[in-house]
């Protein structure tokens, strides 16, 4: 737990206190999540999974983001959304390119995607894998969060991470919105049970 917050400190009024004092609430930026949103719904899912994740995070659009902010936290949640014909959302297509030669070794990497699996259910979810064919490369940085595919219909995605499973959390903002604070629910006992990370709910000094 302290080797991933590596950052972390207590507040007590104006005092900073070391990790493992006893008094105070913990307070970290060890974990970013980096979305793209143009619609809004990718911005929303976003404030949902932070709202939700149980620990400290900061949010921060990419359109706004730069390089350096990816190098502070120790876990990187990425959420984007698949267009068209699998294309990427126009923040992140902008933003991908200036990564090349960014060093994310020993990062944690998190993902999490909206598609449209009825209307596009031929490259449902791409997105994951464009995003992850390029930060796979900076270090390898260790994946965290693969989803299984088995409660969708779809046909083909290049965001699969082998047969049975997407790189991340799949959400269908057009065709099953009502199901997204379940599925993220389940997505983020299962990330913070990958990363040692609390539960939900419980004190992380616990």
């Amino acid at each position: 737990m302290k080797a991933l917050f590596k950052n972390v400190v207590r507040l007590r009024g104006s005092e900073v206190l070391p990790y493992g004092t006893s008094e105070g609430p913990i307070m970290t930026q060890a974990i970013t999540i980096f979305y793209g949103s143009t619609t809004g719904n990718t911005e929303k899912c976003a404030r949902m999974i932070h709202e939700r994740l149980g620990v400290p995070s900061t949010l921060k659009d990419i359109v706004d983001a730069e390089l350096e902010d990816f190098t502070t936290p120790d876990i990187i949640i990425i959420g984007a959304s698949t267009w068209n014909i699998g294309d990427l959302q126009d923040d992140w297509d902008n933003f991908l390119p200036r990564m090349e030669g960014l060093d994310l070794t020993g990062k944690k990497i998190a993902m999490f995607g909206l598609g449209d699996a009825e209307f596009y259910p031929d490259n449902f979810l791409d997105a994951l894998g464009l995003i992850w064919d390029v930060v796979k490369e900076l270090g390898a940085p260790e994946l965290v969060g693969v989803w299984p595919t088995e409660d969708y219909e779809f046909t083909e995605s290049v965001g699969l991470y082998d047969g049975d499973h997407f790189l991340g959390l799949g959400l269908d903002e057009d065709n099953e919105p009502e199901r997204h604070e379940q599925r993220i629910d389940a997505w983020l006992t299962k990330v913070r049970a990958e990363l040692g990370l609390p539960a939900a709910g419980q004190d992380a000094a616990e």
